[in-house]
């Protein structure tokens, strides 16, 4: 009897994992070119593949069948044309990510920044460029708000006539950005609100707002008028988004779809593998609901 038993639990084991693979992939798949569903713009950020030369990394972006890459400046875009690659985030206008709008003392140097780069961002034929908070130093939530207000209203006119949509991303200030001042969904709805603009969103990092505040779903479903753009991330330890880590992607990334969200998802999360590709194409092949 204990033997029956024990093979029961066996199979049903078996056919678990075999159904867990078909979800996850299985860690030792080769880059491939799959056969994308196109219900998700996938992208990557190019920061976690930096030790891949960009030419390089463009190329088995092909290969995948991705079609995009995050946080790209000008100086990469001519090597993005080469390939068809479209940049679905740019930057290159902020100081830093602590040296934000919620400080009146940058605004000068941002507006400038800013002013001049997004009718390079539009004129190169892309739309989203990236901004951030900054960190609190003593400063409440309220006078953050603020001043990001006032700053960003100056911005946005620019953008609007430009086509181009600023991107205030969500960071945790938990672990990897202490001090952060945008760093719970809420707080950024907040800006969005009182800018009142199609061109003015919220980069919604998966990873970091798991951290912060959980209920993802709930989140996006809540609040998915506001976020123009996404990032993936296992946790905890920002690798992978496989078995390895607590979020469940598939039922994320059905959740997108269904609000009817058409920008891109870009996966950000560091690989822990040798061969970063083979978790890239993993990562891509769990999110293509």
């Amino acid at each position: 009897m204990k033997r029956r038993k024990f093979l029961g639990a066996s199979l049903a084991a078996s056919a678990g994992m075999l159904a867990y693979q078909k979800v996850y992939g299985s860690t030792e798949d080769k880059k491939q070119n799959p056969e994308l569903k196109g219900n998700i713009n996938h992208s990557a950020c190019y920061w976690c593949y930096e030790s891949i030369p960009l030419d390089s990394f463009l190329g088995e972006l092909n290969k995948l069948g991705v079609q995009a890459i995050d946080l790209v400046g000008p100086q990469d875009w001519p090597l993005l044309k080469k390939h068809g690659i479209h940049a679905s985030m740019c930057w290159g206008a902020e100081i830093s990510l602590t040296e934000g709008f919620n400080d009146p003392k940058y605004h000068p140097e941002l507006l400038k920044r800013y002013s001049e780069m997004i009718p390079k961002v539009a004129d190169a034929g892309y739309t989203n460029l990236i901004c951030f908070s900054g960190n609190r130093r003593g400063m409440t939530d309220k006078e953050g708000l603020a001043n990001c207000v006032k700053g960003l209203s100056k911005l946005v006119p620019i953008a609007e006539k430009n086509g181009v949509v600023l991107q205030m991303e969500l960071l945790n200030s938990k672990v990897d950005h202490k001090d952060y001042m945008c760093d719970h969904t809420s707080w950024g709805v907040a800006l969005c609100k009182e800018l009142n603009s199609d061109h003015f969103k919220l980069l919604y990092d998966i990873y970091h707002m798991q951290i912060m505040e959980g209920d993802v779903i709930r989140n996006i479903r809540e609040h998915h008028q506001y976020i123009g753009h996404y990032h993936t991330g296992g946790n905890p330890g920002r690798h992978e988004i496989d078995e390895t880590q607590e979020l469940y992607y598939p039922a994320i990334m059905r959740a997108i779809v269904e609000t009817g969200f058409r920008g891109h998802v870009a996966q950000e999360f560091i690989p822990s593998r040798e061969d970063k590709i083979s978790s890239l194409a993993q990562g891509i092949g769990i999110c293509d609901v």
